[in-house]
C-alpha cells in the first residue's frame, strides 16, 4: 500500500484548500494519506511515507514564515533518500520575482536531502481554479509514476 504525508502551511486558506484537494486525489488512487498542519508536524513524519507532499506560501517579499522556517530547517537534518516528493503552494503574482518562493526552496531542500522529484513545482495564483484542480491531479499521478519507476 503507498503512503503519503502531506504537510501544508496556510494564512489565508488557500493552501490547506490545495493540500486537501491534492490529499482526495491521491485518496481516489488507492494511496493512503496522512495530512497535516506544518505547525503540529515534525519534519521526521516524512520517513515513515512512500510519499513526501508539501503545500507552502511564502510571507512578503520572499520571507519564509517563521513555522516554515522551523520545519524547514528541521528537514534539511534528515535524508529522504527513497521517497518521492512534490512541492506546490499558493502565492500572490503582486510579488513578481518573489511568487511562491518558498516552493522553490523546498524543492532546492528535498533534493540535496535526497528525496527524488515526483512532479515539477506547481505555483498557483491565490486560489485555486479549474485549470490548477487540473496540475494538481496531475501532480498526483507524477508522483505515483515515479514511484512506480523506483519499485
Amino acid at each position: 500500500m503507498t503512503t503519503a504525508k502531506i504537510v501544508y502551511a496556510s494564512m489565508t486558506g488557500n493552501n490547506e484548500e490545495i493540500a486537501n484537494i491534492l490529499d482526495e486525489e491521491l485518496t481516489d488512487r488507492g494511496v493512503t494519506t496522512s495530512l497535516s498542519d506544518i505547525s503540529f508536524t515534525p519534519a521526521s513524519e516524512y520517513l515513515n511515507y512512500d510519499l513526501t507532499l508539501m503545500v507552502v506560501y511564502t510571507y512578503g517579499e520572499g520571507e519564509m514564515p517563521d513555522e516554515v522556517a522551523d520545519f524547514y530547517d528541521d528537514l534539511a537534518e534528515l535524508d529522504l533518500t527513497g521517497k518521492v516528493y512534490a512541492v506546490m503552494g499558493s502565492g500572490d503574482l503582486f510579488y513578481e520575482e518573489h511568487y511562491c518562493e518558498t516552493v522553490d526552496y523546498f524543492e532546492q531542500l528535498f533534493t540535496k536531502i535526497g528525496a527524488t522529484k515526483g512532479a515539477e513545482p506547481l505555483k498557483i495564483n491565490l486560489e485555486a481554479d479549474e485549470a490548477d484542480m487540473d496540475n494538481i491531479a496531475a501532480v498526483a499521478d507524477s508522483v505515483l509514476a515515479k514511484l512506480n519507476e523506483k519499485a
